[in-house]
């Protein structure tokens, strides 16, 4: 094999070697975006959240109404809809640290208990 195909395989070796450490190295430095998931189960009068704290960010309420009567769940300016008997929704908020007061606002809920608050390291 001649020296000139010899260099300029050696050399194409080297852009994809580094190419491929390139396109790793970003990936590894750059962390995935995580959204943290808690599941609030809510029934009459009350609300039952699968962790009581979570990390500051993005996270999911999967929100499932165990009760008979229809709720929904409000935290940081969002709610879902009205969930009926049985069914399911989820929400998705981004919080900062703090506390975040949650409830349902259907009339007389959150006075009977349906409410309660999260904290957000």
């Amino acid at each position: 094999m001649n020296r000139s195909v010899r260099a300029a395989r050696t050399a194409l070796v080297l852009v994809v070697a580094a190419a491929a450490l390139a396109i790793a190295g970003g990936a590894l430095a750059a962390p995935a975006h995580k959204t943290a998931t808690i599941t609030v189960t809510a029934s009459e009068f009350k609300f039952k959240l699968s962790s009581s704290s979570a990390k500051a960010g993005s996270i999911t309420f999967n929100v499932v109404n165990k009760g008979k009567l229809g709720h929904d769940f409000k935290i940081g300016g969002k709610k879902t809809p009205l969930i009926a008997p049985g069914k399911s929704a989820k929400l998705t908020v981004t919080l900062k640290a703090g506390s975040y007061p949650y409830l349902c606002t259907v009339p007389g809920h959150a006075a009977a208990g349906m409410k309660g608050t999260l904290k957000v390291s």
